[in-house]
């Protein structure tokens, strides 16, 4: 099993953007220093990804000298991969977190995801991030069996939570949106939406510039030694914080072995098509909305500014990237759409997300002064973002909305961190069986 160093460094060339759609199209290529020497600070973010520079703007504002570490560049992870969804809810339905946690407690967090799909939209509008922001996550049922749940969901979102932006759609109509027979019916939730996650991560990190954030690029951290102040050791230099906050995702592993304990990374894999003609893009997707579907192994996909489809999908049981990642995701791509199989692929790249057991995030008090936010298990762009804003408060000396998330329990992966890796192939290989039959 690889260390945190074998994911950060295994698929990419160090320091680089991976040749995606979104690097292609990215607004501005920022560029920060590598950290050397003595530094010292009120708060030392380690991850430059939408938790970690929530984070710092969120401290900076509060008046905090932050400074933020990433080993790579502003926005490298899954924070500049991503398939760009911004959804309501949790990772998991509230019907999973009523069982888990009873109805009070689903309620909170159900208020907390919904706070963070308008944290996001208010930092997108009051920092002018251009990041190609639009509404609507179609929700789509590829078992006829699913569709009856998914009626009575938007049902219980609207009369228990008040959530009037998501309705049922039939299977007409959902063949009607879609230019495919895959799916069974669904879900359009309007309050849902989808972006351009680089370009999103990039004008956060403009954000905080300007707030007096010093953000540190190439600058791994090696060693954190826990104490007030703590220390982080990397290769060229030193940090002494009087708090740290973990915002590393699928990357922390040995850093932090509580963490990674909980915290398991995986690969994901997307595809941008050439630029289609208005007629082909729009028969593809009628009403512009991102789709996601009822698949373990998900199917996600929605056009992009310039009427590229955008496709993620795929399943990989190796940290390693598959060799071909254009040939790999444009396999499960045709079996949704197969009028596209003459259609280039422009564009193909992989990144690493964190999981957890129960996929809901895993936010810790590692220390009195150590804080973690990490495992949004492909939920990132709203909860992430969140996670920054609620360590912040926390450490501002306002942790009850923090307290909420972190009273989630999170479990250990059987076998631990070596171990985690081959039963989660195990159960993965067991779901995607599922999905096919």
């Amino acid at each position: 099993m690889a260390s945190s160093q074998g994911f950060l460094h295994a698929n990419d060339k160090a320091g680089q953007y991976p040749a995606s759609y979104y690097t292609a199209t990215a607004n501005k290529q920022l560029s920060f220093p590598k950290l050397e020497g003595e530094h010292s600070c009120d708060v030392c973010v380690i991850g430059a990804g939408y938790a970690g520079l929530s984070s710092a703007l969120h401290l900076a504002e509060r008046g905090y000298k932050v400074h933020v570490l990433e080993a790579h560049r502003v926005g490298w992870g899954a924070s500049g991969r991503n398939g760009g969804q911004l959804g309501s809810g949790q990772r998991q339905d509230q019907d999973e977190l009523e069982s888990l946690v009873g109805l009070e407690r689903a309620r909170e967090l159900w208020d907390l995801a919904e706070a963070a799909k308008s944290l996001v939209k208010d930092l997108i509008a009051k920092h002018q991030i251009q990041c190609d922001l639009k509404p609507g996550v179609l929700h789509a049922d590829h078992k006829p069996s699913y569709v009856s749940h998914s009626k009575a969901y938007a049902e219980k979102l609207a009369n228990t939570y008040g959530y009037e932006q998501i309705r049922f759609v039939d299977k007409t109509e959902i063949r009607e949106m879609l230019g495919t027979t895959a799916y069974h019916g669904g879900t359009l939730d309007m309050g849902a939406a989808h972006l351009h996650p680089l370009n999103y991560a990039l004008g956060l990190a403009q954000a905080c510039q300007q707030t007096g954030v010093q953000i540190f690029e190439n600058s791994e951290v090696l060693e954190s030694h826990k104490g007030e102040p703590a220390r982080l050791k990397l290769a060229n230099g030193q940090v002494t914080a009087r708090y740290v906050i973990f915002a590393c995702n699928g990357y922390i592993d040995s850093l932090e072995t509580r963490v990674a304990a909980r915290v398991m990374p995986i690969n994901n894999y997307i595809i941008a098509t050439q630029p289609l003609e208005e007629g082909l893009a729009k028969s593809l997707i009628a009403n512009d909305v991102a789709v996601a579907d009822s698949k373990f192994v998900i199917n996600y996909y929605r056009l992009s500014a310039d009427n590229r489809l955008l496709f993620g999908g795929g399943e990989s049981y190796s940290f390693q990237f598959p060799q071909d990642i254009k040939a790999f995701v444009r396999k499960p791509m045709l079996q949704i759409y197969p009028q596209l199989k003459d259609i280039p692929i422009d564009y193909g790249w992989g990144g690493t997300l964190g999981i957890t057991l129960n996929r809901m995030p895993y936010f810790a008090r590692l220390a009195p002064n150590m804080l973690n936010a990490s495992g949004f298990s492909g939920h990132g762009v709203a909860m992430a973002t969140l996670a920054g804003q609620l360590m912040a408060e926390t450490i501002d000396g306002q942790a009850s909305r923090f307290d909420v998330m972190e009273k989630v329990p999170t479990h250990l992966f059987p076998g631990g961190r070596h171990l985690r890796w081959p039963l989660m192939v195990l159960g993965m290989l067991y779901y995607s069986l599922r999905d096919r039959f």
